[in-house]
């Protein structure tokens, strides 16, 4: 659970800010999302497989991107 204290004169924009770094890093937002709708076994399993063929393109990409620098 993501808890700011807000210090004394600091303005509620930047501690909201903070709160919103917070509630990012531990996920919060991500888990909500996910249980906000059922998704049966398989369509989890066939979003599993985007995600990491997504993962594997990327870091395919990054592996080229600095091979032609090197050139």
């Amino acid at each position: 659970m993501a808890v700011v204290k807000v210090e004394e004169g600091e303005s509620i924009d930047r501690a909201l800010k903070r709160f919103k770094r917070e509630c990012e890093r531990d996920g919060i937002l991500r888990e909500w999302k996910k249980r906000v709708y059922y998704e049966k076994p398989t369509t989890q399993r066939k979003n599993k497989k985007k995600a990491a063929e997504r993962r594997r393109m990327k870091k395919m990409r990054k592996m080229q991107l600095r091979m032609t620098r090197r050139r």
